[in-house]
Formats: structure tokens, sequence, C-alpha cells
């Protein structure tokens, strides 16, 4: 038995087909079943069902599954432990980010970590905070990258920035700043259920989202969706401050600040049991605080002029 293999079976569980878990693993499909069969014979259990399409996993098997993910979490561990010892900032670190956050943040902060930690790998996924919390808890992710606060006791919280909400839309005031009771009235769009940032502007507007746009129910899942469906059909959206700064001219004319306190959403990092990765996720907070909080003009406010939207 091997590590080799153990990440091989826990490959072949997550995705149920050996051609599928082959390419995962960089392997021919002969070879990753030779030494699946080689493992199952060695603990003399059937890991696998494979008259089934998809596969499944026996009963047996769950609980092989389940201390070979334990097995590589330590020896994952051991290594990062290693590299902390020896001062170097290298290894692997995987990060779950939700996409209202990864659109504006991840191509300013991963060419930066890129250039200045070359041994460092990034496998990043752009998923839920729903999710980002369960693979945090399987081991699947170091650190997620969320909007907070979440009130998980299970989850430990470190605050990178803050960025204000701002509204979009085709202006129908010359007013320079809005206030929330404005909009409600207003036919407003939001993101697909689900989203944390949906669930902020429901609550800053103070809006029911049964009421809105009874007559069309659409909900998109990407911001450029979102401002295209503003455009076309009128109406307003709210949208982070990062966002804001990477719009066009034309586009960013059809803003307006809110007036003070201005609703702000709080991105932090989070994680469940850093152990050996510590160091690493303490590296990843600083530079994207010292990297994002300078181009924020939500770093000046004051905190009584700010207010935490909530999730």
């Amino acid at each position: 038995m091997n590590l080799q293999q153990l990440h091989y079976i826990v490959a072949l569980d997550k995705l149920k087909n050996f051609s599928k878990a082959a390419d995962a693993c960089f392997i021919t499909q002969a070879t990753l079943s030779t030494m699946v069969k080689k493992l199952e014979e060695e603990l003399d259990i059937v890991i696998f069902d494979r008259k089934t399409n998809p596969i499944i996993t026996t009963d047996s098997g769950r609980n092989v599954i389940e201390e070979a993910k334990k097995v590589l979490l330590h020896s994952e561990n051991l290594k990062q432990m290693a590299s902390v010892l020896s001062g170097k900032i290298e290894g692997e670190l995987r990060i779950g980010i939700i996409p209202t956050v990864a659109s504006g943040l991840l191509y300013r902060i991963v060419p930066h970590l890129m250039a200045k930690y070359p041994k460092l790998k990034l496998f990043i996924s752009e998923i839920t905070t729903k999710n980002i919390i369960q693979q945090l808890k399987t081991g699947e992710l170091d650190v997620g990258i969320v909007s907070t606060p979440l009130n998980n006791t299970d989850i430990e919280e470190e605050i990178l920035y803050y960025e204000k909400l701002m509204v979009y839309g085709n202006k129908t005031t010359n007013k320079k700043y809005i206030i929330p009771k404005d909009i409600a009235t207003q036919k407003i769009w939001l993101l697909e259920e689900g989203n944390c940032l949906r669930n902020q502007v429901l609550n800053v507007c103070t809006i029911n989202a049964k009421k809105i746009n009874n007559n069309l129910q659409f909900e998109p899942n990407s911001f450029e969706t979102l401002i295209s469906f503003v455009d076309k059909l009128n109406g307003l959206t709210l949208i982070p401050e990062l966002y804001y700064m990477d719009l066009s001219a034309d586009k960013k004319a059809k803003v307006i600040d809110f007036k003070a306190p201005v609703p702000v959403r709080e991105i932090s990092i989070i994680y469940h049991r850093p152990y050996a990765k510590q160091r690493l996720i303490n590296v990843l907070a600083t530079e994207i605080k010292e990297l994002i909080t300078p181009l924020l003009k939500t770093s000046k406010l004051k905190n009584k002029d700010m207010i935490i939207a909530k999730i």
C-alpha cells in the first residue's frame, strides 16, 4: 500500500468513473484499474462495485475511503510542517472562492502571488459559500474567501477588506446619493438563489424577493448578465466596489453611491483546521490586504459611516 494508491481510490470515489479518475490522476485507465485492484487484494476488501455505471463505493469501501482521506491529509500536513520549519513559502494551497468575489479579486492577486512565490501552487475553485464550508470540513479545501460574517462556530474568519455596494441602473434622478428606501419601489434585478450577494441586496433594500418582477423571473449567475439585463430592460441592481472599478466609463456613469452610512460587504478568509497550512494562509491574507485595501474608497470610511450588509 502507498499514498499514490490512496489518491487513486479517493479520486475514483469522487468521480465514479475509471476513465475520468484516470485523467484526473494523469495515468492510464489500465494503470488505475490495476493499482486499485492490488489495494483491494491487499486489504481483502472490495472497495468498488464495478458492475454498475457509474460505479458504486461499497459500504466497506466507504470506510476505507474516509480513512484514506485522513491519511492523505496528515501526509500533506507533514509536508507543510517541514516547509514551515525550513522558513520557505512553498507547497499547495487549495482555495475556494465565491463567484462575486472571484470576478474582481483573482486577476488582481493571482499574478502577484505567482511572481512573488514561484514555489507556491494554488488550486482555486469558484463555488458557493455552502460548498466551501462543506469542503473545508472534509479537508478538500484549505481555505475559503467569502462574504461574512457567517456566524458558524466551526469556521474561523479573518477579515480581508470591506467594499461598498453601489447602485447600477439607468438613472431617473440627478441626486448625488441614494438611500435604500428609494430602491424599494424600483424594479430590482438579483443574482440567482443561493448567492450571498442576492441576500445582501434584499437586506439592504428591505424588500421581499417574491415581490420583485412578478411577470418575469430571471436569476443570472454573473454580473455581466445582470448588467446586460439592467441595460436592456431598465431597473436597478447592486454591484460591489471592485467590480465597479472594472466597468467602462459609460457604465460607470450609471452608478450612484449610497448616502452614509454606506452598505458594505465584509470579505474574509475562512478556514476550519489550518494545522501546518496556517503560514500559507497568513501569507495569502496579508498579500490580499496589502494589495486590495489601498484600491478601495471604503478603506477611508470611518466605522460610523458604513454598515455591514447581512447575508
